[in-house]
């Protein structure tokens, strides 16, 4: 029973931490482009590179 004197508070900053981890990457634009990465594929380059 003692060790949840220890286990609570430390799933809490865990939790706490990933949460800052994701509002973090939110704000830095993490997620402002879904689609342009999955369409970009698909687009031919317009300057093929030269060997």
């Amino acid at each position: 029973m003692s060790v949840l004197i220890y286990m609570i508070p430390l799933a809490l900053l865990i939790g706490i931490g990933w949460l800052c981890a994701f509002l973090w990457s939110i704000r830095g634009g993490q997620y402002e482009d879904m689609e342009g990465a999955a369409n970009r594929i698909l687009l031919d380059d317009e300057n093929p590179p030269e060997n």
